[in-house]
């Protein structure tokens, strides 16, 4: 397999000075974007302002342009901005105007990805679900209901920003506007429709004069006003459909989302920083990080089926917020040298060198002795880093709502088939009861219960099933197929014997050709004895959208108190439909909380009547295929680098700060499954841990470069750095010598030297610290064998 390494080299840097507020023009030619008449090099990142609160937004956007980002790229929300037709929402987590200014607070420009179809792994895609049912609507082609919708939207928000002065000739930080979003990738599905749709959303685009370019991503047929981007792992190879258009990289993924039942997927910075450079080696002028900051889908908003609650994304900044090792740090280093080059970069195009077997070099000249160069290698070096939590709180005695099993007086109705389940709730809940009555006739053997074979199939997600008001069965579906075949042995009763279905949505469609027309459900109901079967989808149904707790509220503050709720001296534990809620304080502290419900089936959680998201506890991932040690080495996609084999995709949930008060707190829960609330646990970060692996023949730390200066007179140097205002107050492992290993697992080489108390002395204490590889500053333990230094340290505040 090739190893990766790329490193970069320039004989002339230069310092760029971002002026906002002005008036700045924004084009393109073949090169790069043209911003005030200057072709410009632009890192980019991914921050979705639904996925954190606003209070974050300024910590993220900050985290970013240290990081070495110019740009930030965001979806915009349909569903949630236009919940009800010509009805908007502009508040909150959704306040896009804010985010948008917030950005250009911090210096940085913004992409924004109108769409509307966003994916995103987001509810439905982004697409509100009134739409669905306009009569005649089809989605994504050349359907005039649906365009008639999608320009007004489009309208909506290009004059919101114009109205706001947010476009880059109005002063503003919009640079980019995307039309559409990944349609190539299954337009072949529409047909000659599908061609004409792209067209018409080019042209409708660009009318709306937003005085900046468009792209259209992943869409090899967009015409020639708007720029078609590439989106994948890696984009080096990707080229423009026009000589005009530059070589952009809309979305290059960082790692992967997550999905219940599914392991924890993550991509090695190695190979993704290889992939950045690869790309600006083979002339690529933007390039966007997706996700750098992923975050949280809060309530209901994660796509589906089962796509998590975290969305993570082993992004460069944690879904708390936090930068992640090694990746923010290596990037950063990146973007740098890059920026270094960027005055070449924008000025010529490659000369290509072959150097032999799997070596290379791009070389960008400015003139025939000053030049910038990249060098391509296959290998590389790596970091890795942990983070710490504690418990920190015990809660109130719990209250508990035990839910009625099958349907209630108030919210009824009957149908004689079997009802797709997203056209009945119109996803106002994740639940619809289907409700049937069986009557068994007496037979010889009197009062001996008929034993039947119960077969349901359903198109997913999930289902309980009940005979009798007795659960008898649990059966669903996973990401990639959420239709399944539950079938169990049941015993009917002589007379009449009542079956509840409790059908589970977790998370509308968000991705492929004709997704909004995909169903869920029940669709298949079979009783079968030895002898025959019987059919019971045409039989007479009962049906009620939502569970009885969710039409009494039980998740709002305003009956914390109510007398529905039980107390007692001891929680009931393991029983399926029920709700629990008690009060809690807060963990000492001001950074994001997570809520531990590992000990829980699977269900919905709120704190203070807010929605944090599903979880689901119980759904393990299969046992084999992970490695914490991933092998980077050749190419990447999201099952190459798996973790936590066996385990829940997820157990911590994450509550932001903003949505805590002093003293009592209201955290509610309704278990679908079965779980223990006694041992739920909140906690909150106390530290990070730091690790560095750096060799003495790495290249010199990137802002030591200076012009004509031979890197051999420079020193490489290992640099650890924490959060801010967070000190180091530990070191747990340093070797100078051969130690190899990943963050938390450094082993000792055959060659060692102790370097704990050296290293200690440099960094504790200190938010960061540098450390010279030299043999002037450790020895020499072992002549003539190439040497590095690993250490493992603590931050705290």
């Amino acid at each position: 397999m090739e190893r990766k390494n790329m490193l970069l080299i320039t004989v002339l840097s230069m310092v760029l000075v971002f002026e906002r507020g002005a008036s700045t023009t924004v084009t393109y030619d073949h090169k790069a974007l043209v911003i005030d008449g200057e072709r410009r090099i632009l890192q980019s990142g991914s921050v979705h302002y639904p996925r954190t609160t606003p209070e974050i937004w300024p910590e993220i956007f900050r985290k970013a342009k240290e990081g070495g980002l110019d740009v930030i790229e965001s979806y915009v929300f349909w569903n949630y901005h236009e919940p009800v037709k010509g009805e908007y929402y502009f508040k909150g987590r959704f306040d896009l105007v804010r985010f948008v200014k917030t950005v250009q607070e911090a210096g940085l420009y913004v992409h924004l990805r109108i769409g509307p179809y966003a994916c995103a792994e987001w509810n439905y895609g982004g697409f509100p679900m009134w739409l669905h049912f306009i009569p005649g609507i089809q989605f994504r082609t050349s359907n005039e209901l649906f365009k008639n919708e999608m320009k007004l939207f489009l309208a909506k928000i290009v004059n919101l920003m114009k109205d706001e002065k947010l476009f880059a000739t109005q002063g503003g930080p919009i640079i980019l506007a995307q039309v559409e979003n990944e349609y190539g990738n299954v337009e072949w599905a529409y047909g000659v429709s599908g061609k004409l749709y792209v067209k018409w959303a080019a042209e409708t685009a660009v009318n709306l004069n937003t005085t900046v370019p468009w792209v259209m991503c992943a869409q090899e047929d967009a015409p020639d006003s708007v720029i078609n981007t590439c989106n994948g792992f890696y984009c080096d190879r990707f080229t423009p459909n026009s000589p005009s258009k530059p070589k952009m990289w809309t979305e290059n993924y960082v790692g992967w989302f997550l999905a219940f039942g599914y392991p924890v997927p993550y991509r090695p910075v190695e190979d993704l920083a290889f992939a950045v450079a690869r790309f600006f080696e083979t002339g690529g002028t933007f390039q966007n990080y997706y996700m750098y900051f992923g975050g949280t889908n809060f309530g209901r908003t994660a796509g589906g089926p089962l796509v998590a609650t975290s969305y993570d994304y082993d992004a460069p900044i944690d879904e708390y917020g936090f930068i992640s090792q090694p990746k923010w740090g290596h990037l950063r280093d990146l973007h740098k040298a890059i920026k270094h080059c960027e005055e070449f970069l924008v000025s010529a195009d490659p000369t290509h060198l072959s150097l032999g077997p799997k070596l290379e070099a791009h070389v960008y000249y400015k003139t025939s002795n000053d030049c910038a160069a990249f060098l391509a290698n296959y290998g590389s070096t790596a970091f890795k880093h942990s983070t710490v939590a504690v418990n920190s709180l015990e809660s109130d005695p719990w209250g508990w709502y035990k839910e009625k099993v099958g349907i209630g007086n108030n919210h009824s109705f009957a149908a004689h088939r079997l009802l797709e389940q997203i056209n009945t709730t119109k996803d106002t809940s994740d639940f619809l009861w289907y409700t049937t009555c069986i009557n068994v006739e007496e037979n010889i053997q009197k009062r001996k219960p008929k034993e039947l074979q119960l077969i349901i199939g359903s198109l997913g997600h999930a289902a309980l099933v009940f005979v009798n008001k007795k659960p008898v069965g649990f059966g669903y579906g996973n990401h990639d197929d959420a239709s399944f075949t539950l079938s169990k042995k049941i015993h009917l009763k002589q007379g009449n014997n009542t079956v509840d279905i409790l059908s589970m949505m977790v998370g509308l469609q968000n991705y492929g050709p004709w997704f909004d027309i995909s169903g869920a459900g029940v669709f298949s109901v079979i009783f079968s004895d030895l002898k025959n079967s019987k059919n019971f989808s045409s039989t007479e149904w009962i049906y009620q959208v939502g569970l009885e707790g969710e039409h009494l509220g039980l998740d709002k503050v305003s009956l914390e108190n109510s007398s529905m709720w039980i107390q007692g001296d001891s929680v009931p534990a393991d029983q399926s439909l029920i709700w629990y809620k008690t009060s809690f304080s807060p963990p000492e502290g001001r950074g994001p909380v997570s809520l531990n419900l590992s000990s829980m089936g699977k269900g919905q959680a709120w704190v203070n009547g807010k929605h944090v998201g599903r979880y689901w506890s119980s759904y393990r991932s299969p046992s084999t295929g992970c490695s914490d040690n991933c092998d980077y080495r050749g190419t990447y996609d999201s099952w190459k680098c798996l973790k936590k084999c066996g385990q829940p995709a997820q157990v911590l949930y994450h509550i932001p700060r903003s949505w805590l008060k002093p003293g009592k707190n209201l955290l509610v829960l309704h278990e679908e499954l079965g779980g223990d609330p006694s041992k739920i646990s909140f906690s909150t970060r106390s530290g990070q841990k730091m690790c560095a692996h750096v060799s003495e023949s790495d290249p010199p730390p990137v802002d030591t470069w200076t012009p004509n200066k031979d890197f051999a007179s420079q020193e490489p140097s290992l640099r650890l750095n924490c959060e801010q205002g967070w000190t180091i107050t530990a070191v747990s492992f340093a070797s100078f010598g051969t130690p190899t290993g990943d963050c938390g697992a450094f082993i000792k080489g055959s060659c060692h030297l102790d370097v704990l108390s050296i290293v200690h002395q440099e960094c504790v204490g200190k938010s960061g610290c540098s450390i010279p590889i030299t043999m002037a500053k450790f020895g020499d333990p072992c002549p003539g064998v190439r040497k590095s230094l690993a250490v493992e340290a603590f931050c705290s505040v």
